[in-house]
């Protein structure tokens, strides 16, 4: 059962890895400090759980495609927090389908207004031109050791655009921390309900927590 795969099944697994890692991209990182909103989301009394927020502000709650999950995480909180807003660094312990080049776009401590870019390749077998897509990320919420939003457009050939907003809450637990995340996407794509999206979406989502997570308990 875990040995070699087909060469039909691998190809398959890698061309939905590689749309949901498209759509998945993060879409910018939020930062604001000393806010006094909460950084968790809350349970209203019939039980489905509210949008996760970070100081006041949560995803796009219109949008079609959007996602939230969450993952125990056996760390300290203070690791989980730097390797989560190390931004050059995630390519040293994510995993992704596509490669992904991260640049810094001004110095410092991630914070209100930081920007950064990706760079990633339209693999083969997509429904788009070859090319990169790129997405300029713009910091708009950032609560130290407590929640992260941000938003940013996703720009890539043929017209391929998706506006994202990507909100991440982080909540010391005994012996560790839960770490949760929402994210919706908005555009031409997106809009005309591709199927499948939300899972797309949700599958690089999960990825990212698995990886997350493997990444601060084995350090």
């Amino acid at each position: 059962m875990f040995g070699t795969r087909s060469t039909t099944s691998l190809t398959s697994r890698r061309r939905i890895g590689a749309r949901a890692a498209l759509l998945a991209v993060p879409l910018a990182i939020a930062g604001v400090l000393g806010a006094t909103a909460p950084a968790q989301a809350t349970t209203p009394a019939h039980g489905k759980p509210t949008s996760l927020t970070c100081q006041g502000k949560g995803i796009d709650r219109a949008a079609k495609v959007h996602y939230r999950t969450e993952t125990f995480i056996k760390a300290p909180l203070r690791k989980i927090w730097n390797l989560q807003t190390d931004v050059e660094a995630w390519p040293s312990w994510q995993n992704p389908v596509i490669p992904v080049t991260m640049r810094r776009l001004d110095p410092g401590p991630l914070r209100e207004h930081s920007r950064f870019q990706w760079t990633i390749p339209v693999p083969p077998g997509m429904p788009y031109p070859p090319g990169d897509v790129t997405i300029v990320s713009t910091v708009r919420q950032l609560q130290p050791g407590k929640c992260l939003r941000w938003t940013g457009p996703l720009d890539g050939p043929g017209g391929m655009h998706i506006d994202g907003v990507h909100v991440w809450n982080f909540v010391k637990v005994p012996g560790g921390v839960i770490v949760r995340t929402e994210e919706s996407h908005t555009g031409p794509q997106v809009d005309k309900d591709v199927p499948g999206s939300t899972e797309m979406l949700g599958q690089g989502l999960e990825i990212w927590l698995k990886d997350l997570k493997k990444a601060a308990e084995n350090r």
